[in-house]
């Protein structure tokens, strides 16, 4: 329970108390120690030329240090009130080392060190108050997960939206199973600019619209694209227009290379049971399943919908409800127009068909009078045809010849 007071050869001025050091000051010469006196709590020092310092040492600083150290707390207690308020913070960080937290607690009057104590406590209350004071989001998010460690999820829920922390919300909230949570997260992220939160959000809950309108709006419109591919089919249209809009502004040609299912069907197979399959699954993906539903329910890397769908067609427990851009004509596959040429600049229109031509009326049969008149013609013609200047030396007029022709 004694104090030792001391300075050393770098010329500090300590005193040991308790099994600790204690820092007083440092010095800027060798000095020597003259006393103290308790009524002045003041602390002498002298070097060689006779020159006096003097600093400040509350002996009720330390009577209480001794105190504790006989652990006489009842003492202790009392001579605690006769302590500045300026001074507990280091009275505070001795009981604390000495392994006394909960009366370091009680000291201190330093926010930050009060609310170390506390988590290290585990004083939800005493957190939650300087938590609240300061509006530090640092304290949030510690305060949230001394929470969750004492499995308080409603206050770890507050201070997770006090600090902003959507990560750790999105995962308290899939951790419980609270749909109603994680809707209200993923609209709440989303205004917030957390698009991947807001993106994870919306997916969990089979919200597929929500998710595609944040990659649309994100600028992330190649993704959009072939997620619209993947879980909307019905979107591929929209989206690829609104591609092809985008990428025009920095390479035309390329944007003029992109084809969409209205255009192209011939390049997206099975094109009519993916729009099929994605109204077949529409209900099933708003529908909530219970937790304990799990053991029951299929994993998706195990399930083939275009079968499911196609199963429920041909019982009658699925009919497909085609949308106004929709074709009429199942079988129309062969009338589809074919993918565009990606070296042009640009998508060259159809060949027009070729048309058939339209064929003259035969001439009537001439009479009998006009036949006459035809023979007559011949017959002078053949009259006046001289034949004795024909050059016939090319003509083989062989009899075997012309029998083989």
């Amino acid at each position: 329970g004694n104090c030792f007071i001391y300075t050393n050869s770098v010329n500090r001025l300590n005193y040991y108390v308790g099994g600790e050091i204690v820092t007083i000051a440092h010095l800027d010469r060798m000095m020597y120690l003259l006393g103290y006196i308790p009524k002045d709590n003041r602390l002498y020092l002298g070097d060689k030329e006779l020159n006096i310092v003097s600093f400040s040492l509350l002996v009720s600083v330390l009577e209480y240090q001794t105190a504790v150290m006989r652990r006489d707390f009842e003492t202790a207690d009392k001579i605690l009130p006769m302590i500045s308020k300026e001074h507990r913070s280091r009275v505070a960080h001795f009981l604390e080392k000495q392994g006394f937290k909960s009366q370091a607690l009680a000291v201190t009057c330093d926010p930050e060190h009060k609310f170390e104590l506390a988590i290290q406590l585990g004083d939800l209350k005493t957190c939650y108050q300087i938590a609240k004071e300061a509006e530090s989001e640092q304290k949030w998010k510690q305060l949230a997960e001394l929470a969750i460690s004492k499995c308080e999820f409603g206050l770890a829920q507050e201070c997770l939206h006090q600090a902003s922390d959507f990560g750790g919300l999105l995962l308290l909230a899939s951790s419980a199973g609270n749909a109603q949570m994680v809707a209200k997260l993923g609209d709440t992220a989303q205004k917030a600019g957390q698009n991947n939160v807001a993106f994870v959000s919306h997916f969990v809950l089979g919200r597929l619209e929500e998710c595609l309108e944040v990659l649309i709006n994100t600028g992330r419109l190649p993704e959009a694209a072939f997620f619209a591919r993947t879980y909307l089919p019905s979107q591929v249209s929209r989206v690829v227009e609104l591609w092809r809009e985008h990428l025009a502004k920095v390479n035309k040609k390329a944007a003029n290379s992109l084809a969409e299912p209205q255009e192209y069907e011939n390049l997206f197979p099975d094109w009519k049971n993916a729009l099929k399959t994605e109204a077949y699954l529409k209900p099933q993906r708003q529908r909530a399943i219970p937790a304990d539903k799990f053991p029951r329910v299929p994993p998706n890397h195990e399930r083939v919908p275009v079968d499911e769908m196609q199963q429920a067609e041909e019982q009658g427990s699925f009919t497909f409800v085609r949308g106004p851009g929709d074709d009429d004509d199942d079988d129309a596959g062969d009338d589809f127009e074919q993918a565009p040429d990606t070296t042009e600049q640009s998508v060259r229109a159809p060949s027009p068909l070729p048309q058939k031509k339209e064929t003259a009326p035969p001439d009537p049969a001439p009479s009998k009078t006009e036949m006459d008149d035809i023979e007559k013609e011949l017959e002078l013609d053949l009259e006046n045809m001289n034949i004795d200047n024909v050059d016939t030396s090319d003509i083989n007029l062989d009899e075997e010849d012309l029998l083989e022709d």
